[in-house]
Order: C-alpha cells, then sequence, then structure tokens
C-alpha cells in the first residue's frame, strides 16, 4: 500500500480530534494534517450519542484539569453555535437534593462553584418550583443558570466541513494496526508518516497509547448508559434540566432529566457496566476476547470493592428493571408514573479508565506522551462541551 506524510496525523474524528484539528490549523495554517477514523463517518460513538448538555463545571474541584477547560469551553460552544448557526439553549439545570444526607455536597458543589468563578446559587422551594414545578420538595436546591443544550451532531458536522474547507484530509474506515517506527503509522488503508502524532482515540486511545508502549498502568472499564424517554402526555412536565446531587461514594452523577435541543425529555442514563468499547445493544459489539479481560476486570473489581463497585454494581443493574429505573426518576420528580416513561434505543459508553496500580477509577483527563506523540487518555464527560478550551490545553501540551 502507499505511504502517506503529513506534518500531523490525528487518530481519530470525535469532538477531540475535530477540535485538535480546528486548533492546530489556527496556529499553523499550511501544515498539513491527517484525521484517521476507522468508523465511515465521524463522531458516530460517545460524541454524537451524549445527551448535548453543556456542563457549567460545578461538579469539578478547581485543582482538576475538567475544571481548568470546562466553563471556557462551554463559553467557546455557545459562541461556535452562535456563529454557525447550531441550535442552542441555554435553558439551566437544577441539582436537587432530597436528604439531609446530601447537604454537604450541596456545599461542596457551592464552593466549586464559587472557586472556578461559575454562575450557580442555592434556591429555596418556591423558586425551584417556580423553576420546574414539578420538582421534589427539596432540603436544598442549586440553579446552574448557564447548563444548556446543543445540537451536538451538528457540531460535528460543522466542524468537519470547516476542515475539509481548510484542507484537512480525513481517511475513514482508516483502522490503525500498528508502529512502522517511531514516524509512521501502519493502518489499513497504507503507511501515514508524521511530524507529530495526536490519539484522540476515545474509547480505544489506551489501545493504541500501549502500541507505542505507553499507559501500562491503566486499563479501560466500559459502563453503558441506557435511558427511557418521557411520553408525550408527560413531556411537559420537565422545563429543562434536573439533576440529582451526586453520591460522592460513587463515581457517576446518577439518573437524571434532560429536556435535549429537539424538546425531547430523556431520563437516565445508567451506569451499568458494559462487556465491550461497543456494547451499545444487550449483546451488539461484544467481542469475546475484550468481554473475557473486562468480566474478569469487573469480577476482581467485584470481589475488592474496589471505590465502593459492589454498591454501584446493585444499584445500576437493578436498573434494567423499569420499576427500579422509574423509583430512581421519581426521587427527582414523583408524579412520574410507570406509564409516562416510553422505550428508546439510546444509548452510550462512558470509556472509564482505571489505574491498575492504585486500583481507583480515574476521574480526569491524562494525557501521556513520547517525543513526537501526544495521547489522550480517560476523555469522558465534560469532554465535548470543554472540547474547544480542551484542545487548546492538548496542542500547548505539545509544545505548539
Amino acid at each position: 500500500m502507499s505511504s502517506k506524510a503529513f506534518d500531523f496525523v490525528i487518530i481519530g474524528s470525535g469532538i477531540v480530534g475535530l477540535t485538535v484539528a480546528s486548533e492546530l490549523k489556527k496556529r499553523q495554517p499550511s501544515a498539513s494534517i491527517a484525521v484517521l477514523e476507522k468508523e465511515e463517518c465521524a463522531g458516530i460513538h460517545a460524541s454524537g450519542r451524549n445527551s448535548g448538555v453543556m456542563h457549567c463545571g460545578i461538579y469539578y474541584g478547581s485543582d482538576t484539569l475538567k475544571a481548568k477547560v470546562c466553563a471556557t469551553g462551554a463559553e467557546r460552544m455557545e459562541e461556535f453555535a452562535r456563529q454557525e448557526n447550531i441550535a442552542y439553549n441555554k435553558c439551566g439545570k437544577i441539582i436537587l437534593a432530597t436528604s439531609k444526607e446530601q447537604l454537604p455536597t450541596v456545599e461542596k458543589l457551592l464552593r466549586n462553584a464559587a472557586e472556578n468563578n461559575i454562575q450557580a446559587r442555592k434556591i429555596d422551594n418556591k423558586e425551584l418550583h417556580e423553576i420546574e414545578p414539578y420538582a421534589s420538595a427539596a432540603e436544598a436546591a442549586i440553579y446552574c443558570p448557564t447548563t444548556a443544550v446543543i445540537d451536538s451532531v451538528s457540531v460535528i458536522r460543522k466542524l468537519q466541513n470547516q476542515l475539509e474547507g481548510t484542507d484537512v484530509q480525513f481517511f475513514f474506515s482508516c483502522q490503525v494496526t500498528g508502529q512502522k517506527n517511531n514516524k509512521e503509522l501502519e493502518t489499513s488503508q497504507g503507511t501515514f508518516s508524521y511530524g507529530f502524532l495526536y490519539n484522540c482515540a476515545g474509547a480505544y486511545a489506551d489501545v493504541i497509547a500501549k502500541s507505542f508502549g505507553l499507559a501500562d498502568e491503566y486499563k479501560l472499564i466500559p459502563f453503558k448508559g441506557i435511558y427511557w424517554k418521557l411520553s408525550e402526555q408527560a413531556n411537559n412536565k420537565i422545563r429543562a434540566n434536573i439533576y440529582p446531587v451526586p453520591d460522592i461514594s460513587l463515581p457517576f452523577l446518577g439518573v437524571h432529566l434532560t429536556r435535549v435541543i429537539n424538546g425531547d425529555v430523556y431520563i437516565g442514563p445508567t451506569a451499568i457496566p458494559a462487556f465491550g468499547r461497543e456494547n451499545y445493544g444487550k449483546l451488539k459489539g461484544i467481542k469475546l476476547k475484550e468481554a473475557a479481560e473486562i468480566i474478569l476486570e469487573l469480577a476482581e473489581m467485584y470481589l475488592r470493592n474496589d471505590n465502593n463497585f459492589r454498591k454501584l454494581a446493585h444499584l445500576e443493574m437493578a436498573k434494567y428493571n423499569k420499576a427500579n429505573f422509574l423509583a430512581s426518576a421519581q426521587k427527582l420528580m414523583p408524579s412520574l408514573k410507570a406509564e409516562d416513561m416510553v422505550p428508546t434505543n439510546k444509548a452510550g459508553i462512558r470509556p472509564q479508565l482505571i489505574n491498575i496500580k492504585t486500583r481507583k477509577l480515574e476521574m480526569d483527563y491524562i494525557f501521556v506522551h513520547t517525543e513526537n506523540s501526544l495521547h489522550i487518555l480517560n476523555a469522558i464527560s465534560p469532554a465535548f462541551t470543554s472540547s474547544f478550551a480542551f484542545a487548546e490545553m492538548i496542542v500547548d501540551k505539545s509544545g505548539l
């Protein structure tokens, strides 16, 4: 097969890969850039499956990379949507504490907001029900007015079109198969030589990094997010977003209600351990070798109870039952009934890394590198929200 030479090669055409390409073009307009994507089009995994919520950054401590780029990234994304006429709605969000045990977490979230210069304030039940009339009565509630929703698929398509207009070359159905030498990459479409490589491969970023002799201390544990949708009759019960106060003993935000950009209201997601990086259905996307490795790691996490994993597994697996899923949603909106929830095929995968030395789930973005490559690992939520600011950080880290 032929050999192709570029100044920069980017693996992955999700939101991170696309915004990195955009940032490189801003800094080096004449640079030749190739984006390699194993799928037939851009952004069909996490970037195209997310809810489109633009997070304000209240969940992240000021010492995290996520906090450094989330709020700024959301502002940049809003500006992009406005310039490109992409649907965007700054609708706000309620974070609801329904028990006294959650009050210390409320105060922690408010401290995060203050330290990160995020607009957020505590509201009483009167104001809560003016904003969300059907919300549960709260021990405390936080209102985040800058939270928004966006048409995420349109963002992907617009970015791709813009990049193609600046001579960035996309190679779809292009599977990376290994390295030839220090500055050459073997793929299903031949050899790509490069001056510098960015690994933005999302759920496969750890696999690529390991082929470069990096990231041996990490393993990927995918978690599946499944949803229900509110029926047409119940759709008017929510105006924007209602989230629970997160359980600090667990790594995920919990079931919430979100009105997405097209007006549908989704309830979810779960955080059910999945058996593959693309295991969106019950069996769809399962590869036997990968599944065996994941099951082994899950079993070890369960036996050791790493990161309170037994509690997480029991709570999340129970949500395969509609009644349990409904019970989680009713903590936020008591008037919901089973018939208000209709099935949907919406599902996503969170490609969560675990550090096998510390036995901890990694909750922040991770960078590993060689002299000629930078690998972005654990690019989980709020990577879409953060992406424009995150891309600046990524390109800065590569020394450009």
